[in-house]
């Protein structure tokens, strides 16, 4: 486990001197930004001041239980989702509705290299704040749009969802059990991939907007969508349907391509066999005791195993519930044949490779001497990612940020009055 609070001395990251605007919320933008951050980016988060009752900030501070819990026990205002995607950032409330709120966006977009926003289409020109108002005027700043659907097509005033774009975007056909079987039917998975892979494919294109302007000295506008990330990540399933005509179906838990390549019931539970290829598949067969299935011509290919599923699983769903779990893994691991089980995340944070791997990190967070957070699971021999800041409390820096933008005391009290800027 790494420690480190935010007062400790850490060294540059990759992207030491890079300035992030962040105006983004719930997963998608506030995960590309925080990557920037863990990579060394200064990412100041704009989210909205409390007024008329509304606790105000980023939604995802309210979408719990579970929240964040004191030293003393007591739940505090922001739940575990919003620390899950917002560490290492700065916090500043700003209204964006407001014209002086607007003024304040963009004094500090002056000094950003990166903005990010997550805005409808249309929002952000009503607030003078579009990537063509800000690029004109700051021609070095990367402006990244995230929206469901991007800035041009029939979709892109509609609102963006990640469950509804797994559906739209194909990803739902091809998850879950068969229709034929009991339980069958669309499943979405489990965490909002189609967010999380915008995010980070967002990610991958600012890295490249920024080395073009290192080369050129302009920066540029990238257009991200969740439905255009959903369908690129359907990866070989794109792929068969586009060389065959024929749109894969839900399999469960079985491969698409390759057979044996599922979960299978045992003694006590169940596994996951990962054959994939035939050397493998051979090395299976003496484990299972079936030496003969590799040289029966059904068997002997994973060309001829994919066409034959249904008679080769059939084959080995017995031989596998004659053995325990840990009986199987163990014979499996020896005989080089990938396998694994199915952990809860007890099981997953507890897990030595895991631990070893330092996947989570402990920081000082103002509610709770030492917050412990999943870390980043990049890993660089020189400028490895740095837990340096909490996730911050809801316009826990606007003092700070503000007077590093030159907005001095006498006018931030004023901002204040005028409910533009929150804060004590």
């Amino acid at each position: 486990m790494n420690r480190m609070d935010a007062s400790s001395l850490a060294p540059p990251g990759a992207l030491d001197g890079v300035r992030v605007l962040d105006l983004s919320r719930v997963l998608a933008g506030p995960w590309c930004t925080q990557t920037l951050a863990d990579l060394g980016a200064d990412v100041v988060k704009v989210e909205r001041p409390p007024s008329d009752g509304q606790r105000g900030g980023d939604d995802t501070r309210g979408w719990g239980p579970p929240f964040l819990r004191d030293d003393a026990g007591r739940d505090t205002d922001d739940a575990a989702y919003f620390l899950g995607a917002n560490r290492n950032k700065r916090s500043v409330t700003i209204d964006l509705s407001h014209p002086d709120g607007q003024a304040l966006v963009r004094r500090l977009a002056a000094r950003a290299d990166v903005l990010v926003e997550n805005f409808k289409v249309g929002d952000m020109a009503r607030y003078g704040l579009d990537a063509a108002t800000l690029t004109r005027e700051f021609p070095r700043l990367i402006y990244c749009s995230i929206t469901g659907f991007g800035q041009t097509g029939p979709y892109r005033e509609r609102a963006g969802y990640d469950y509804a774009v797994q559906g739209l975007g194909g990803l739902m056909s091809v998850t879950g059990e068969r229709d034929d079987r009991p339980g069958g039917g669309p499943q979405k998975v489990g965490v909002a991939v189609a967010d999380l892979f915008t995010g980070l494919y967002a990610t991958v294109a600012i890295l490249a907007a920024l080395r073009h302007r290192d080369t050129t000295g302009q920066g540029q506008v990238v257009d991200m969508a969740l439905l255009d990330s959903q369908v690129a990540m359907l990866a070989n399933l794109g792929a068969n349907y586009l060389v065959t005509g024929q749109p894969p179906r839900r399999a469960g838990n079985a491969h698409q391509n390759i057979v044996p390549y599922q979960v299978f019931e045992v003694a006590d539970g169940h596994l996951i066999l990962a054959v994939g290829n035939d050397g493998q598949f051979e090395r299976f067969c003496r484990v299972a005791g079936l030496p003969e299935l590799p040289a029966d011509e059904r068997f002997a290919t994973n060309a001829a195993r994919v066409r034959h599923r249904e008679l080769l699983v059939a084959r080995l769903e017995p031989v596998l519930r004659s053995r325990g779990r840990d009986d199987w893994l163990a014979a499996l691991e020896a005989a080089k044949v990938p396998a694994g089980p199915i952990n809860d995340l007890a099981q997953v944070f507890a897990d030595p490779q895991v631990q070893a791997r330092g996947m989570t990190a402990t920081v000082e967070h103002p509610h709770r001497r030492a917050l412990e957070l999943v870390a980043s699971p990049i890993k660089l021999s020189a400028t490895p990612p740095q837990l340096r800041r909490a996730p911050p409390l809801l316009g826990q820096h606007t003092d700070e940020v503000l007077q590093e933008a030159g907005v001095g005391a006498d006018e931030r009290a004023r901002l204040r009055r005028l409910g533009v800027i929150g804060g004590a």
